[in-house]
C-alpha cells in the first residue's frame, strides 16, 4: 500500500472509533478482517497508528479544537509531507483543501493543556478518580501476561524461549509469565498445547484468592467467557466441580473451546442458579473496565455518568443475589476490573450495610496464607491492585462471609 492509502485506512477505523459506540479492537479487527489484501506489514502500520492517536485523543483533540476524525488525523501528521500522505489518489488520504491549508499553518505554537487533558483522561472521570498518578499509570502501555496451565512455570518458560518468546516469572502470582513485547500466539505450540492461557496477573491471583477447594459448592456467576473459572479448576487439578453462569448464555460459549484446549474437564455451565446453598459465590461483575485502559484506551470515552449509574444498579442487584444463594458461613467474593471507588469500596461498603451477618475477610492473612509472602497493599478489607502499584491492570478484589 502507499503511504497515502495506509493513512485512509487509518482515517476510516478513527471515524468509527471516535462515535464512541463500539470498542476499538472490535472496529480495528472488523476492518482487516474484511480486506484480506491488506499485507502484515500494512496492516500492522495501520493499526499501531491508530491506537498511537488514541492514546493521544484528548490532546490531539485539545490542539486541533476539534473532535473530527481527519481533522485529528491532520494534526497528526502536520510534520509529514502533506502533499504525499494526504495525495488525493483513488484509495488514498483526500487531499487538503484550502481552508485545512489555512488551518494548519494557523494553529497555536502554545501548548499547555489541561490537567485531565496531559493525563488523557475525560473531565469528570478525572475529577471522579482524583488521582492523577493512577490515570498517568493507566495511559502506558500494558505487558503481556500469561497463565501458566497445570505445568512447571520454568519448563513452560523454557518451551517458549525454544520458540522465540521471551517471558520473565510474575511477581506475584506462582502462575504467571511477563513479556513487555507485543507476543503474537497464532502460531505458538505451547498455546495450542493448552499450557498457557492470556491472563493479567491481578486476575490470576484474584482467582487463586478465592481459595476454592474441590469439596466445595462454588459459582463463578458472571462467567463470561470464563477466565476465573478456567483458572480455578487449573488451580484444583480439575478435581470438584465449578458452576459457570452468565445472564447471557451465548457469552459463555467460549468456555468449551477455551476449556478443551487446556484440558479442564470440571466447569459445568448453568443456566439458572436457584440453590441456596453456595460455599463460594464469586462475582465479577460487570462494571467500566477502567482498569483495563491500558489495553483499551478507548473504553474511556466511551463512558458515561448515566452508563456508571446503569452499571451500579446492576452491581446493587447481583450482589444481592448472591447474598440469598450463599449459605452461613459461605462467602460471597466481589471483583472488578475497575478503579473506581463507585464500584468497589462504595459498592461492598453498603452491601455489608445492608446485613448485619457479613464480614469482611482480612486480606492480609489470606494473601500470606496463599502466596506465602509479605502482603504489599495498607488496606486489610479489600485488595486494589493498579499499575502503579503492582503492575497489573487496575483490579478490585473482596471476599465477605455471611456469618
Amino acid at each position: 500500500m502507499q503511504i497515502s492509502a495506509r493513512y485512509q485506512a487509518v482515517f476510516e477505523i478513527l471515524s468509527e472509533v471516535f462515535k464512541d459506540e463500539r470498542p476499538a479492537d472490535h472496529i480495528i479487527n472488523d476492518y482487516v478482517r474484511k480486506r484480506k489484501y491488506i499485507g502484515s506489514k500494512d496492516r500492522r502500520f495501520i493499526v499501531d497508528t491508530v491506537w498511537n492517536i488514541i492514546r493521544r485523543r484528548l490532546r490531539l483533540a485539545f490542539e486541533a479544537q476539534s473532535h473530527d476524525a481527519r481533522q485529528i488525523l491532520l494534526l497528526y501528521l502536520k510534520d509529514e509531507d502533506l502533499d504525499i500522505v494526504a495525495d488525493g489518489s483513488e484509495y488514498g488520504l483526500a487531499a487538503l483543501s484550502k481552508e485545512e491549508k489555512v488551518w494548519l499553518e494557523n494553529l497555536p505554537d502554545d501548548k499547555v493543556y489541561p490537567d485531565y487533558v496531559e493525563d488523557e483522561c475525560p473531565k469528570w472521570l478525572y475529577e471522579k478518580i482524583n488521582h492523577p498518578a493512577l490515570v498517568q499509570s493507566l495511559n502506558q502501555t500494558a505487558p503481556a501476561d500469561l497463565r501458566v496451565n497445570m505445568a512447571d512455570r520454568q519448563m513452560v518458560k523454557n518451551r517458549l524461549q525454544g520458540e522465540g518468546l521471551f517471558f520473565s516469572t510474575t511477581p506475584y502470582s506462582p502462575f504467571g509469565l511477563r513479556s513487555e513485547e507485543r507476543i503474537n500466539l497464532n502460531n505458538c505450540m505451547s498455546y495450542q498445547e493448552g499450557l498457557i492461557e492470556v491472563q493479567d496477573e491481578a486476575s490470576q491471583l484474584a482467582a487463586f484468592l478465592c481459595s476454592v477447594t474441590p469439596d466445595e459448592k462454588v459459582v463463578d456467576y458472571c462467567a463470561g467467557a470464563g477466565g476465573k473459572s478456567l483458572a480455578i479448576a487449573a488451580y484444583n487439578r480439575n478435581e470438584g466441580v465449578i458452576y459457570a453462569h452468565d445472564a447471557d448464555w451465548n457469552r459463555m460459549d467460549a468456555i468449551k473451546e477455551r476449556a478443551a484446549r487446556l484440558g479442564i474437564r470440571n466447569i459445568k455451565l448453568l443456566k439458572n442458579v436457584e440453590d441456596t446453598d453456595y460455599d463460594c459465590f464469586i462475582l465479577d461483575a460487570p462494571c467500566s473496565g477502567s482498569g483495563t485502559w491500558r489495553r483499551s484506551p478507548d473504553a474511556k470515552f466511551r463512558l458515561t455518568p448515566e452508563k456508571l449509574q446503569d452499571l451500579n444498579n446492576v452491581q446493587t442487584e447481583i450482589l444481592e443475589t448472591a447474598y440469598r444463594h450463599t449459605k452461613k458461613g459461605g462467602r460471597i467474593v466481589y471483583m472488578t476490573c475497575s478503579i473506581l471507588k463507585d464500584e468497589n469500596e462504595n459498592m461492598v461498603e453498603a452491601f455489608a450495610a445492608r446485613h448485619a451477618d457479613l464480614t469482611f475477610a482480612d486480606h492480609a492473612a489470606l494473601w500470606q496464607k496463599r502466596l506465602d509472602m509479605p502482603y504489599p497493599f495498607h488496606e486489610k478489607r479489600f485488595i486494589r491492585f493498579s499499575p502503579l502499584a503492582t503492575n497489573t491492570d487496575g483490579f478490585f478484589f473482596c471476599m465477605m462471609t455471611k456469618v
